[in-house]
């Protein structure tokens, strides 16, 4: 899997969400470098659980899509008797 990179907008506020949930839920001030050091980590040791989750998210999605074509190719196969 490449390693996961994030535009610098996205970069930006996932960085302002993480400083967010700190001071309210934790009280405490999260500096922008720490708070980089921290997406950085997350992205590094946890990314691909989620990344793998979206995967089989669309996976599913797809099978159930295919599983409606195919119900629909079936139904105007033509009779040959």
């Amino acid at each position: 899997m490449a390693k996961i990179k994030f535009s610098n907008q996205d970069k930006s506020a996932l960085i302002n969400k993480l400083q967010s949930y700190f001071e309210n839920e934790l009280d405490q001030e999260l500096e922008q470098f720490d708070a980089e050091f921290l997406l950085d980590f997350f992205s590094q040791e946890c990314g691909a659980y989620y990344y793998n989750q979206g995967l089989k998210d669309a996976r599913a999605i797809f099978e159930t899509r295919m599983e409606t074509v195919d119900a629909e190719i079936y139904a105007i196969e033509q009779d040959t008797k």
